[in-house]
């Protein structure tokens, strides 16, 4: 599968896939110098790319988990979106979840892209719905182990 992106920075890197097997590619921050984030701090990190997704497919953005793990710092809306008619550049709304300052600097990896198929539903009012044994069960109702 081809996707095709546009630099929109000069400094913009290609986003790659750290393994044979990687399902995310990582993302690149394109900064001036350090950005600092303060604990509970949200700051809109450039990639300085944006990219032309096919139709029927969606770039579903998350976490990298050394980044969110070792610094507490992840996507603020947890996945991001990127739909096929969106054109802009990627931008990374970054949350720091810790208790430190903590920084990203030019080049960094700051999150991973999915390129992942999605099915738009065409929703219909109903007056009821099919029973299940789960019924309206929610919130921890199926148990913990």
């Amino acid at each position: 599968m081809k996707i095709n992106f546009k630099k929109l920075n000069e400094n913009a890197v290609t986003p790659t896939y750290g393994s044979e097997f990687s399902a995310g590619a990582d993302l690149y921050a394109v900064t001036d110098g350090d950005i600092e984030i303060s604990p509970g701090q949200t700051i809109f990190i450039p990639t300085g790319i944006a990219v032309e997704i096919p139709e029927g497919l969606v770039g579903l953005i998350f976490a990298r988990s050394g980044l969110a793990s070792k610094k507490g710092l992840a996507p603020a809306n947890k996945v991001g979106v990127i739909d096929s008619d969106y054109r802009g550049q990627i931008m990374v709304a970054m949350l720091n979840h810790g208790n430190e300052v903590q920084r990203i600097s030019n080049g960094e990896r700051i999150a991973q892209m999915v390129i992942a198929p999605f099915i738009k539903a065409e929703f219909t009012e109903a007056d009821e719905l099919s029973e299940t044994s789960r019924g309206e069960g929610g919130f921890g109702s199926t148990g913990s182990k």
